[in-house]
């Protein structure tokens, strides 16, 4: 009996060992992650300026650049000491423009190459897992892991449930535009994080009124966020960014 217990014992601790190390290392499902380098810097970045109405908090660094100062609209500017930076009370972080002074204004073109590299890289890949996902209207799906491709605009017209693991990567490679209606809400489930949500979106983005979205937002063109919306994740724009009394953050 002694030696039965002792075998169960050491049966027991082995399998406690063994899932210790399977938590702590995880592998993570989907695809390769998209690097962003040096424009994961930022929350906001943009080659045509940014705007601003009503009473917006964004948590995280901001940037616009080849375009001045002149772009940033609705912040109220409060250049530092140093004219490298500014600050303004819609914003928890730094404000960086392409005509500060040195050395801001390479830092930013460096940034900017960055961001299209990672555009390139998310639109590049190959191998989907899934093509066409509901003709281009994922609301109401549950979806997993994966790069997902389309040729058409993506519309969330219901919530929409991203699900997976912490360490789980999700790329979706959109031709069209991608639109979340008014008042709907991507969802994560599982652990999954926006900062591991690639959207790389050729065509406009619009977030309604008041949706909440989570990931991060390659866009070639504008990124349109309406009255009241939130988005947890990165708005990184080759044209401009547009903002009404939202919420933006990492």
């Amino acid at each position: 009996m002694k030696n039965l217990i002792n075998v169960t014992i050491s049966i027991f601790v082995v399998i406690v060992f063994m899932f210790g190390l399977s938590s702590k290392n995880a592998v993570a499902v989907g695809p390769a992650t998209v690097n962003l380098i040096t424009s994961s810097n930022y929350v906001i970045l943009s080659k045509a300026g940014i705007t601003t109405t009503g009473v917006t908090k964004i948590t995280g660094n901001v940037g616009v650049s080849p375009i001045a100062a002149t772009s940033m609209t609705g912040f109220g500017l409060i250049i530092d000491k140093a004219g490298q930076f500014s600050t303004s009370s819609k914003v928890i972080g730094k404000i960086y423009v392409a005509d500060y002074k040195i050395p801001t204004p390479s830092i930013l073109t460096t940034a900017i190459l960055d961001m299209q590299t990672a555009y390139a890289d998310a639109a590049s890949r190959k191998n989907p897992n899934v093509i066409e996902l509901g003709t281009g209207n994922i609301g109401g799906k549950i979806i997993a892991p994966g790069l997902y491709k389309w040729s058409t605009p993506v519309n969330v017209t219901k919530n929409v449930t991203i699900s997976g693991g912490k360490n789980d990567i999700w790329i979706f490679q959109i031709a069209g535009t991608l639109d979340i209606s008014s008042g709907k809400q991507v969802i994560l489930k599982g652990g999954a994080q926006a900062k591991n949500i690639f959207w790389q979106v050729a065509g406009a983005t619009t977030l309604g009124t008041y949706s909440t979205f989570n990931g991060n937002i390659l866009g070639k063109t504008n990124i349109a966020i309406q009255t009241g919306a939130r988005l947890n994740g990165k708005a990184l724009a080759q044209t401009a960014v547009t903002l009404d009394a939202n919420v933006i953050g990492n």
